[in-house]
């Protein structure tokens, strides 16, 4: 028994190909998954998904022509490729740009190198978050509509000059003042930055997103537009039926309460302050260095 299990090792295993796993192949594996399911992600959230499926069958019309050898065809394809990929980035420019943002958007580079501490100065104080808060609900038992846009790590310069300039606290009572029917800052969006209303009047980008209900107004589709293409959070109030809303990240949260909407605003204000451990790490490795020096 032990002959023959030897001899069918000798003759059919001992020509297979064993490769040696690392620790380094295995993360190399896991980030490469990691990339691949993100951009996945992005593309079944943005329009590049039409692209993507339009690769697919082009794709599959060019094997069947290399499977009956269609030169003409093959010929074409092959001259073709670069025009394609060129004209792909400029139509899906927006697409891409956004891919990039979010990049920037993720906090783990930032909490790996602590050099760039002490950064809140987009940071907004309970009382800037309350104000917000008071405001909406007031507005939205009076069916005022309104259109609030808070500024995080993205800056919105672009948007903020499509406004009029402003340079004042937010409060409950501005807030109110500036949607109020029929004064001059009531049309369109304003934008805070930290515990400032920067701008007002602002012209944000409708969301071209089709599966948005059609009950939906040009308020709701411009605060979706928006949350597509900034890292920023849209609180708005419905003129017809004095719902709170907030759109973040592609994602509209309808007729929310006053509880879930602290809660939206604290996540993001959470996400300013420094307190990650390696920052913490490297703070007290500073003062320990000071200490053994002194």
């Amino acid at each position: 028994m032990e002959q023959q299990i030897s001899r069918f090792v000798e003759k059919y295993v001992s020509d297979w190909y064993f490769p040696e796993i690392r620790v380094t192949d295995v993360i190399e594996v896991l980030i490469l998954t990691f990339l691949i399911y993100q951009l996945m992600v992005w593309i079944k959230n943005t329009k590049a998904w039409m692209l993507l499926k339009g690769i697919i069958v082009l794709a599959v019309f060019i094997l069947i022509a290399a499977i009956f050898k269609m030169h003409t065809i093959l010929y074409i394809a092959k001259n073709s490729v670069t025009v394609m990929a060129t004209a792909a980035i400029v139509v899906f420019q927006p697409e891409l740009r956004r891919a990039l943002e979010k990049l920037g958007e993720r906090q783990f580079l930032s909490s790996m190198v602590p050099f760039e501490t002490n950064r809140e100065k987009t940071r907004f104080s309970e009382e800037t978050m309350e104000s917000i808060i008071e405001a909406a609900y007031a507005m939205g038992k009076v069916k005022t509509g309104a259109l609030i846009v808070v500024e995080q790590a993205i800056r919105l310069t672009e948007y903020e000059s499509t406004g009029i300039q402003m340079d004042c606290l937010v409060s409950s009572q501005v807030l109110i003042n500036i949607f109020e029917h029929n004064t001059p800052l009531h049309d369109g969006a304003i934008i805070v930055r930290g515990d400032r209303i920067v701008s007002a009047t602002c012209y944000l980008p409708l969301s071209d997103n089709m599966n948005i209900s059609k009950a939906l107004g040009t308020r709701h589709r411009a605060a979706l537009g928006m949350s597509e293409v900034s890292d920023a959070l849209i609180v708005v109030v419905s003129e017809e039926t004095g719902a709170v809303s907030v759109a973040r990240g592609g994602q509209l949260y309808r007729n929310i309460s006053e509880k879930e909407l602290r809660e939206k605003l604290t996540g993001i204000q959470d996400k300013k302050t420094e307190t990650n451990k390696l920052t913490a790490l490297w703070k007290g490795r500073r003062k320990h260095g000071k200490k053994t020096d002194s």
